[in-house]
């Protein structure tokens, strides 16, 4: 049986965020709001658990899940030969709506689907989110809605797709604005590459990475 939480009330919220890093360690999914849009996640290093999301989601492991973390000095563990730009492009945008793709350390046993050896990254800038992901560590995180549908930008948007495949939803209200989901560069070639323009534009991101180009 799923439970919604409402983050605007301080009780709820202290009660909610327990309860959903509890779920999280068990295994089982909850939903979090980012500043972009609401998220479906699991724990990055529970295989079976990831399998659950993309379950949830209606996708393979083709589409691989992003993954959402507190701080950039955890990109330390799980990113391997993080370029320069790389950090640049951190200490500009995050926390924000910019979803790196990297190399993954190899020593990794995570399965978050077929990445190639590559791991999307991102941290959000929404202080729940950041809350659940400091006690539970990294976390496989995608956009709250069934495959092809629209996304969730309401707890209760989700929660009408997901129903109770998720156990916990962290209602904060509404969030994200026109600019949608987050931007994706790849920086796991020479220069980096913008393959999703949304919450930040190709001149936004050019400002810190002048060698930026566009995914053909």
């Amino acid at each position: 049986m799923s439970r919604r939480f409402d983050c605007t009330d301080p009780e709820q919220r202290k009660t909610g965020l327990r309860e959903a890093a509890s779920a999280v360690r068990r295994g089982e999914l909850v939903v979090l709001p980012t500043d972009t849009l609401y998220g479906i996640g699991a724990d990055a290093f529970t295989n079976w658990a990831v399998r659950a999301l993309l379950e949830a989601k209606g996708r393979g492991p083709a589409m691989p899940s992003p993954v959402l973390v507190p701080s950039p000095a955890t990109l330390h563990g799980l990113v391997a030969g993080m370029p320069s730009v790389g950090w640049e492009l951190v200490d500009a945008f995050w926390p924000g709506g910019l979803t790196l793709v990297a190399m993954h350390q190899p020593t990794l046993t995570w399965d978050i689907g077929e990445t190639r050896g590559t791991v999307a990254v991102r941290m959000p800038l929404h202080p729940v989110a950041i809350e659940l992901l400091t006690e539970t560590g990294p976390m496989a995180v995608s956009s709250a809605n069934k495959s092809g549908m629209p996304p969730a930008r309401t707890a209760i948007d989700a929660q009408d797709q997901l129903g109770d495949a998720v156990s916990v939803y962290l209602d904060a209200g509404p969030v994200g604005d026109e600019a949608g989901a987050s931007s994706i560069v790849d920086i796991t070639g020479t220069a980096p590459v913008l393959l999703r323009e949304g919450a930040l534009t190709f001149e936004q991101l050019l400002e810190v990475a002048p060698t930026l180009t566009r995914a053909e």
